[in-house]
């Protein structure tokens, strides 16, 4: 439990860092902070249960297409994390595009290995 708290904090600072950062994600709730909490809690979630699983069925198609499967992949998990926060909270953060959220998780996942390192997880 406490290693699911300690990736649901680095999720949520590297996606607070994603928001600032790039003009095409959206903070949406009041105040903005919640908002990209219950996005990266959902995206916490999703990278424990179902994308390790998801990323092993389309590793052959990911090999022949160099990695675009895997940009899309990544869009589609942001989008259901997005969908999920609103939907169930009323708060999150809106994607506006698939290179958007192409960009987005380049950002997402350098800041998380950073703090994720920083705090020794």
């Amino acid at each position: 439990m406490r290693s699911f708290l300690t990736s649901w904090l680095i999720m949520t600072i590297a996606a607070a860092v994603m928001v600032a950062v790039t003009p095409g994600m959206t903070p949406v709730g009041e105040p903005p902070i919640l908002g990209i909490a219950a996005f990266a809690l959902f995206m916490a979630l999703i990278n424990a249960s179902i994308k390790p699983i998801v990323h092993l069925i389309a590793l052959p198609f990911a090999i022949l297409s160099l990695g675009l499967v895997t940009l899309i992949i990544n869009w589609l998990f942001m989008r259901l994390a997005s969908w999920l926060a609103v939907s169930l909270f009323g708060v999150g953060v809106f994607v506006h595009g698939f290179w958007w959220s192409v960009l987005g998780s380049l950002v997402l996942t350098i800041v998380a290995g950073i703090v994720g390192s920083i705090l020794d997880q």
